[in-house]
């Protein structure tokens, strides 16, 4: 039984997907969000009540969600994937940097997109200003980041891996990437470095088709 990954086009599931070419491992991909009607909702619901995605079904039928908790476990499920440094102290940076932009840009991401969930105001100026908040702590999150995390030239050495490939996902929404050219410009060349990699652009490429 291969892999099963849970996901829809533009979303979080592009890392996974990236990852699991960097494992040479086959997977099914099924469209699912809560965002779209059509697809495979209830399907998810019964697989992850939180309805997010990625949410990835192994090889055994256990149950994956949770994009950083996926990649590390990819990571160390398939050593030779490059994933994660085999090295102990770069290893434990790497999974660092992935919890970092799960708890604090992704995060900050779900109440930009869905202010609402985190309010009991009511009022368009209200929820506007909630996002635009959100939004500059977000593009913060992401300057210390990249004070945090060097490249060399990618951060996860020679070659990219799952830190690299969460970061160029995440990064690409709620405008920090333009944010990060203006600030960070260094960064944000290594993240054009790690879409233009060939294990990254087809995905980004079929993600992202007009970028």
């Amino acid at each position: 039984m291969p892999y099963t990954l849970y996901g829809t086009q533009g979303s979080g599931s592009a890392a996974i997907e990236i990852a699991l070419a960097a494992c040479r491992q086959p997977f099914e991909q099924v469209t699912a969000s809560s965002w779209q009607p059509e697809s495979a909702q209830r399907e998810l619901t019964r697989l992850n009540p939180m309805r997010q995605i990625p949410t990835l079904v192994l090889p055994d039928g256990s149950v994956l969600t949770e994009s950083a908790a996926i990649l590390i476990h990819l990571g160390l499920a398939h050593p030779r994937s490059g994933l994660l440094p085999t090295a102990a102290v770069p290893r434990a940076q790497a999974i660092r940097g992935l919890v970092f932009i799960a708890a604090n840009c992704y995060a900050a991401i779900s109440i930009s997109d869905y202010p609402e969930r985190w309010t009991t105001a009511t009022t368009r100026p209200a929820l506007d200003k909630l996002r635009q908040g959100t939004r500059r702590q977000l593009h913060r999150h992401w300057e210390v980041f990249a004070d945090t995390f060097a490249a060399a030239p990618y951060m996860t050495g020679k070659t990219p891996g799952a830190l690299d490939f969460l970061a160029a996902v995440v990064s690409r929404w709620a405008g920090t990437r333009a944010h990060l050219a203006k600030a960070r410009p260094r960064f944000a060349a290594t993240l054009r470095r790690i879409e233009a990699h060939a294990l990254v652009k087809p995905v980004f490429a079929a993600h992202w088709p007009s970028a």
